[in-house]
């Protein structure tokens, strides 16, 4: 089912219903050390209800979720943010009045129990300020780091997103469409950002974009109707006639 390294997140027959609607349907994905996963489908196949409940936005109704060999599945959001598990959203949800510098720098406070402090004198937050502007120098954001945060072009503002997820250390990252909404011609140089992630970080992500996905994910979860109709290497998911039928509609190449 997936390579032959160290699992670091994986789930387990997880299924969730609202009301007589069955959105994820038995669920069973295994993401290996360093991995870069696509996961795929057609609207209403259940993808950001998937990633919902593996991060904890979400209950199950029934089955279970590995961080590691620890069962996640009763722990909260914060409770799963401490031990690796990081998203960001659809939705930017950035602070559009702070600096990057000074967003990353309290993420990383945070991460340290040290965010009540922020109060104090720069020179108090030497050690976070650092990691904060390596963090943005690592995905090409030095040169923005002292902007406002509503100045910077969007592209940027989704590179931030990735920059606070960062900042908590994770050792898997879930990605809800992170190219929504940025230009074409800026897409390709966001995801060459997440490619190039530190090879410790699983990352999963969501794209509608196939050209994006057969460029940059390892291997593609595809799922339909809640549950995961096919997980195999970007060439297999081209050519597999149900994924032609099912998500890419008959007829179409790619």
């Amino acid at each position: 089912m997936t390579d032959q390294k160290e699992i670091v997140l994986r789930t387990d027959s997880l299924s969730k219903k609202f009301g007589a609607l069955q959105v994820t349907n038995a669920v069973r994905l295994a993401l290996p050390r360093g991995c870069r996963y696509a996961l795929i489908g057609p609207n209403g196949a259940g993808k950001t209800t998937l990633i919902n409940l593996i991060t904890g936005q979400l209950k199950p109704d029934s089955g279970s979720i590995f961080l590691g060999g620890d069962d996640i599945t009763g722990k909260s959001v914060s409770a799963r943010v401490r031990a690796g598990l990081t998203r960001t959203f659809q939705i930017n949800t950035l602070f559009p009045d702070l600096t990057p510098l000074e967003a990353v720098t309290l993420a990383v406070c945070e991460r340290e129990g040290k965010a009540g402090q922020f109060w104090q004198p720069l020179s108090a937050h030497g050690a976070a300020i650092d990691e904060a502007f390596e963090t943005l120098k690592s995905i090409g954001l030095a040169a923005a780091a002292t902007r406002p945060t509503r100045t910077l072009p969007y592209g940027q503002q989704r590179l931030l997103e990735i920059a606070l997820a960062l900042a908590t250390k994770p050792r898997v990252l879930l990605l809800d469409e992170p190219a929504a909404g940025v230009p074409k011609d800026e897409s390709a140089a966001l995801f060459e950002v997440i490619a190039a992630l530190p090879s410790d970080i699983s990352v999963l992500f969501i794209e509608h974009d196939m050209d994006i996905v057969f460029k940059f994910a390892s291997r593609i979860i595809v799922l339909v109707a809640g549950g995961v109709l096919l997980e195999a290497d970007p060439e297999e998911v081209r050519t597999d006639q149900r994924v032609r039928e099912v998500y890419l509609g008959k007829g179409h190449h790619v």
